[in-house]
């Protein structure tokens, strides 16, 4: 037990079965210096790439990233997961990324370009079933990334009105409500043709967005109105300084808890960049790139403090921890631990 009777901090990491990931792993996280201790590790379930908390922390939510895509939910009061009831088809291909919103588990399917809501019960098992399946349309001008729609990221807003998606296939954002477990589409907001919108981050005042392209490396300022379910860019920065030597495929952002940081990880080029806000929380500034520890950063992620940062390298098979230098941003590596085919890092 932690200090006041707490549970010890936990990491939850994904991975990819199929390039030889060992499935859901459980580490400790060490409160003083950010280090992993790996402790168990439940496979079973093919390709866990990405992991979601429910709002309580005992509830963990994996995606199976396969062609048939799928979810599957673990209790998580132990340092071992238990699996609780059998995979869920989330009636879509490909899911790369999950969220809990409104009593639902929402995942986005890469493949097949949708999102799809399934329903919770009150225990925090998956029913069954899926509720809604909103599938996007359209594409965009690069041709062989952009034929048809690609949804990668599904998040609620800060409100906690919204269920917003990011997609990179049509180069636009989406808005949706969730009304009674069905998905409607409330506004699509456009971004700039060819970009390859992958993820978003919300400034934690909620009044702006950080949209993340993969195929352009930026991140493009919005402004957010919760109220209004409006999405509106205002500008687009560079998350590499010059012009990429060679691919440059950015893949996650967060945002520090207190809004003064924003770092972002570009596979390729194997770095984070560190980006300041302005007071607002609209003008982005590049102030730094350091190397991701790892080769091919897929995701990224803040431990609840904020002092410490995560990244999964997944070609080079590990976790890299740093500490964050709260003056400047920069952070500075630590550590990592040995995790192959490493996809993505939660906190419980």
């Amino acid at each position: 037990m932690a200090d006041g009777g707490r549970r010890e901090q936990r990491a939850f990491i994904g991975s990819f079965t199929a390039a030889g990931g060992p499935g859901v792993l459980t580490a400790a996280m060490d409160r003083g210096s950010g280090a992993l201790t790996l402790l168990s590790v439940v496979d079973g379930v093919p390709d866990p790439s990405y992991l979601a908390l429910s709002p309580a922390r005992d509830m963990l939510y994996a995606v199976s990233e396969t062609a048939d895509g799928a979810v599957v939910a673990y209790r998580v009061d132990g340092d071992q997961p238990e699996s609780v009831g059998p995979l869920v088809s989330v009636g879509g291909s490909g899911p790369t990324h999950l969220s809990v919103f409104g009593g639902h588990v929402l995942t986005a399917n890469y493949g097949s370009g949708s999102v799809t809501a399934l329903p919770v019960r009150d225990d925090g098992a998956l029913v069954g079933a899926a509720s809604s399946v909103f599938q996007h349309k359209g594409s965009g001008p690069h041709t062989r990334r952009q034929q048809s729609p690609h949804a990668h990221q599904v998040q609620p807003d800060p409100s906690g009105r919204w269920a917003v998606s990011v997609d990179l296939g049509t180069d636009s954002v989406r808005v949706c409500a969730l009304d009674g477990g069905r998905l409607t589409l409330h506004r699509e907001i456009a971004l700039r043709p060819g970009s390859g919108p992958r993820h978003l981050a919300f400034h934690p005042r909620g009044e702006h967005a950080y949209v993340l392209n993969e195929l352009a490396p930026t991140v493009t300022v919005c402004r957010w109105n919760a109220l209004e379910g409006s999405l509106r860019p205002v500008g687009e920065t560079p998350v590499l300084s010059g012009v990429p030597d060679g691919d440059a495929y950015p893949s996650g952002i967060v945002v520090s808890p207190d809004g003064r940081f924003v770092w972002t990880a570009t596979r390729g080029q194997d770095v984070v960049s560190v980006l300041t806000p302005d007071a607002v929380g609209e003008g982005l500034r590049l102030v730094a790139t350091v190397p991701c520890g790892g080769t091919w950063p897929r995701a990224l992620a803040l431990e609840p403090s904020g002092r410490f940062l995560y990244i999964a390298n997944e070609r080079s098979g590990d976790v890299t921890w740093f500490a964050v230098d709260p003056d400047t941003g920069v952070p500075r590596r630590g550590g990592s631990v040995e995790v192959p085919a490493a996809s993505c890092v939660v906190f419980g």
